[in-house]
């Protein structure tokens, strides 16, 4: 019986690479790029985060961050308040542009799963799915935060 070739690196390498394609095509149309939908999708899963938690969940520097929120800010996604507790704090939500852009980037993912998946019965989805999160999380990976992040 032939070796199977030790490929799977290689491999979840490529189907990344190419599901980062689709989602930044995605995210394209609707006038943001993938790190902002994911600044998005954090703050309105954990509204009035600060930008420097926001920044050690992603593992960013402070200063990426803050030019996330800002190219946010300005298109009227997100919001930034003082903290009243700490001056010094910006906390962080999403406003109603944001929440209905936040509709939008869920079109978006299912678009992407839908693309990625076409073909597979239900049951290789889940079988995928389960798998794919035990190595993420076997690796320590947190599953709401892509790595691209850090650059």
């Amino acid at each position: 019986m032939p070796q199977r070739p030790a490929r799977i690196g290689f491999l979840l390498a490529q189907l990344g690479a190419h599901a980062a394609d689709i989602f930044a095509e995605q995210t394209r149309s609707l006038g943001i790029t993938p790190s902002e939908a994911g600044v998005i999708r954090i703050v309105a899963r954990n509204p009035g985060i600060s930008q420097r938690a926001l920044a050690d969940r992603l593992g960013a520097v402070q200063s990426r961050v803050v030019t996330l929120v800002d190219r946010l800010e300005s298109a009227g996604l997100v919001s930034r308040t003082r903290s009243e507790s700490d001056r010094r704090m910006q906390l962080l939500a999403l406003t109603n542009a944001g929440e209905s852009m936040l509709g939008g980037l869920r079109q978006a993912a299912e678009e992407q799963e839908k693309q990625l998946t076409s073909g597979f019965t239900e049951e290789q989805k889940t079988a995928l799915f389960e798998l794919l999160s035990a190595l993420g999380a076997a690796r320590g990976l947190d599953a709401e935060v892509h790595p691209g992040y850090r650059s």
